[in-house]
Parts: structure tokens; sequence; C-alpha cells
């Protein structure tokens, strides 16, 4: 497979730039607040929607991954 067959779409590449701006940090520190608020609404005894905030955590977690490889890596960093 040559390197056309693998370049991103216009789409993708909107994104990645848009996300490389966002520092890294903010993915974490909003992970350990979505799973804070879940315990505080578990403890207020909102099961629903503690389960709904919870949930958040790990999503944001692999935002912040993709995030740090887009910005280390890059998608197209061999074509450019």
């Amino acid at each position: 497979m040559d390197t056309e067959q693998r370049k991103e779409g216009q789409v993708a590449k909107a994104i990645e730039s848009e996300t490389a701006r966002i520092p890294s940090d903010v993915f974490l520190w909003t992970s350990i607040s979505a799973m804070g608020v879940s315990l505080c609404l578990k403890a207020c005894k909102q099961d629903h929607l503690a389960l709904f905030i919870g949930q958040w955590a790990a999503p944001l977690l692999l935002f912040g991954i993709y995030n740090k490889i887009v910005k280390t890596e890059g998608s197209d960093k061999d074509s450019q």
C-alpha cells in the first residue's frame, strides 16, 4: 500500500489541527472532574445522572491519548 492510499481526508486533517491546540492536561483534568462529579452525584442518590457523567471519563482519556499522538506523530507526518 503506497502513501497515497493512506493519507487522511480533509475532515480528519481539520479535526487534528483544531485538537492539537488543546493542551493534553485539559482532557486529563476533565476526566478526573467527571469522576468526582459522578461520585458526588452518587452520594446524593442521583444514580442515573452519576452513571451518565461517570461514563464520560474513559472517552475523555481516549481523546487525550489521541490528542497526544496527533501532537507527536501527526497523521501525515511522512508526506509533508
